[in-house]
C-alpha cells in the first residue's frame, strides 16, 4: 500500500463521522429480517412471566375453589391477543404511518381516562381507580399512555427543538399535560413518573437545550422540599416514611416491603425451586404483579434475578441497538422511547420490590400478570421489530472496494 492509500485511524473514524452527518438517500437504506435476538429476549421474558405466574397464583386458586390455572390461562388468552399486536406492527404496519394516527390515538386515551374518573365503569381496587370494567375484561387506560407519548414525542423532537415549535404544537403538549393529569388523579404516581421520565428521555435524545432541564430541576427540587407533603396523599407519604423504616409499621403499612424482602432473604443464592415459595401463601400480597420479582428471587434465588435482569439489560441494548442503526429522526426517537419505557419501569418494579425504592404499585413488564399490560407491551415490541427491519447501509471504504 502506498503512501497516498494509507489511512490513519483517526482519518477513517473522521470519514466515517462525516458519512454519518450526510443527508441519508433511499438508496442508503436497506431492509432486512427483524432483530432475531430482540424476539428470543422477549419470548424469554414472557415463558418467565407465565411460569411465575401460574406459581404465585396456584394458591389463591386453591383457597378459592377454582381451577389451578385459571390465571395462567387467562394471561394465555392475553399473550395470543398481545402477539397478533405484535405481528401486526411488525410486518404489516409501517412505523412511519403512525404519525398519521397520533391525534386519533391521544384522543381515544383521553376519552378512556374521562371515562375511568367520571362514569360508573371505572373500577377502584386497593384505593386507586385505575381500570375500566368491561365485564368480561378489564381495560387500564393508562397503559396506552406509554406508546402514546412515545408516538407524539417522536413527531415534536424530530426537528429542530426550541419554544417554536413547542407553541405550535399546544394541540398536542396540552392534551399530553392533561393526560398525566388525570393519571395523578386515579392515583398513578408511578405511571406519571414513567411518562414524565420518557418524556425527558426523549427530549435529551432530540439534542433539546439543557438550559430548561436545569431550570425545571431547580424548581421541582424547590417544590418537593417545600411543598410534598402538601403535594402528596397521605398514603405516598406513609409508603415513603416506611419505606425507610420498614419496622415502624411492620404490620400495616410496612409490610408487603418486610414480606417482599424476607422473599428474597430465603431465595439465598440458587432459591428454594420452583413452586416452593411459602410468601405466596397469603403473606405477600399481589405476589402475581407487582411483587412477583420477590416470588422468582424466593424460588430462582440470586441467579435467577440476575438472569431476569440480563434480559432486561439485554433488551435495553437491542433497543438502542436499533435506533442507532434506524434511518430517520422519528424512527430513532421512536425506538428510544419504547425501549426507555421498558428498561425504566422494570428498573422501577425491581428496586420497589428489594426496597431500593419506596412502594409505587408498578407491575414488570412481560413478567406480572395484567392483560392490557401484556397486549400493549407486545404492541411496542412489534413497532420496535418493525424499526429494526429498515437500518442504514453499510458504506464500503475505498480499501474495501
Amino acid at each position: 500500500m502506498s503512501y497516498r492509500e494509507y489511512r490513519s485511524p483517526k482519518r477513517q473514524a473522521r470519514e466515517r463521522k462525516e458519512r454519518r452527518k450526510r443527508k441519508i438517500n433511499n438508496s442508503d437504506v436497506i431492509l432486512s429480517s427483524a432483530d432475531h435476538s430482540l424476539i428470543v429476549i422477549v419470548i424469554f421474558l414472557v415463558v418467565i412471566g407465565l411460569l411465575a405466574i401460574f406459581s404465585a397464583t396456584a394458591p389463591k386458586c386453591l383457597r378459592e375453589g377454582v381451577n389451578l390455572a385459571t390465571f395462567l390461562v387467562k394471561q394465555l388468552l392475553y399473550v395470543g391477543v398481545g402477539s397478533f399486536a405484535l405481528i401486526f406492527f411488525a410486518h404489516f404496519f409501517d412505523y412511519k404511518k403512525l404519525e398519521k394516527y397520533n391525534k386519533p390515538f391521544l384522543w381515544f386515551v383521553i376519552a378512556l381516562l374521562i371515562i375511568l374518573q367520571f362514569t360508573p365503569l371505572g373500577v377502584t381496587i386497593n384505593g386507586a381507580k385505575r381500570w375500566i370494567n368491561l365485564g368480561i375484561i378489564q381495560l387500564q387506560p393508562s397503559e396506552f399512555a406509554k406508546p402514546l407519548f412515545c408516538m407524539l414525542l417522536a413527531t415534536l423532537f424530530k426537528d429542530k427543538i426550541n419554544l417554536n415549535t413547542m407553541l405550535k404544537n399546544l394541540g398536542i403538549v396540552i392534551p399530553m399535560l392533561v393526560i398525566i393529569l388525570l393519571v395523578l388523579k386515579q392515583p398513578n404516581l408511578s405511571m406519571a413518573v414513567i411518562l414524565s421520565m420518557t418524556t425527558l428521555a426523549l427530549y435529551i435524545a432530540g439534542r433539546g437545550s439543557w438550559i430548561p432541564i436545569w431550570i425545571g430541576s431547580g424548581v421541582l427540587g424547590a417544590g418537593i422540599l417545600t411543598m410534598l407533603p402538601k403535594l402528596l396523599h397521605g398514603y405516598q407519604m406513609d409508603r415513603i416514611t416506611v419505606w425507610l423504616n420498614p419496622g415502624s409499621d411492620a404490620l400495616g403499612k410496612g409490610y408487603n416491603i418486610i414480606q417482599s424482602l424476607i422473599a428474597f432473604a430465603t431465595g439465598g443464592f440458587s432459591g428454594t425451586g420452583y413452586g416452593s415459595s411459602i410468601q405466596k401463601l397469603a403473606y405477600l400480597p399481589e405476589c402475581h404483579t407487582d411483587f412477583i420479582f420477590a416470588i422468582i428471587a424466593e424460588e430462582f434465588g440470586f441467579l435467577g434475578c440476575v438472569f431476569v435482569v440480563g434480559l432486561f439489560v439485554a433488551l435495553v441494548h437491542r433497543g438502542m441497538r436499533i435506533a442507532k442503526r434506524c434511518p430517520d429522526m422519528y424512527g430513532k426517537l421512536l425506538a428510544i422511547g419504547i425501549t426507555f419505557v421498558f428498561g425504566f419501569q422494570g428498573f422501577l418494579n425491581m428496586s420497589v420490590a428489594s426496597s431500593l425504592l419506596p412502594v409505587t404499585g408498578v407491575t414488570l413488564p412481560f413478567i406480572s400478570y395484567g392483560g392490557t399490560s401484556i397486549i400493549v407491551s407486545l404492541a411496542m415490541i412489534g413497532i420496535l421489530l418493525n424499526i429494526s427491519k429498515q437500518r442504514i447501509k453499510r458504506i464500503r471504504t475505498e480499501n474495501e472496494q
